[in-house]
Order: C-alpha cells, then sequence, then structure tokens
C-alpha cells in the first residue's frame, strides 16, 4: 500500500527534479520515490522487510 501525503517544495529544486526524472526515464512520483530509497539505504534506515507476502516492498 502507497500513502499520498502533500510536499511542498521550491520551484528551482522541483525543475531540477522533474529534469532529472525526465532524463531517466521516470515520472516524478517514480524519482522521488527512487530518490527516498536511496539515500535510506545508504544510510541504513531502509525498511524492514517483513517475509510475507503482499507486503508494501511490492
Amino acid at each position: 500500500m502507497k500513502k499520498k501525503f502533500v510536499l511542498r517544495i521550491d520551484e528551482k529544486t522541483m525543475a531540477s527534479v522533474e529534469k532529472w526524472a525526465a532524463d531517466e526515464f521516470r515520472s516524478v512520483n517514480g524519482q522521488l520515490e527512487w530518490m527516498i530509497t536511496k539515500i535510506l539505504k545508504e544510510n541504513k534506515r531502509s525498511p524492514k522487510k517483513s517475509g510475507t507476502k503482499g507486503s508494501s516492498e511490492d
């Protein structure tokens, strides 16, 4: 399950994210998810795997 939320971000930062997403053939949402996941892994803060089918990792 994915949770929705509102993100307030300045225009220049958003333009940079949009450009990066387009360069990598991702949606902005997909790019933000990828960025967040990458930073979480790099800082050893990734969510723990539940080991059950149907987990939020799908």
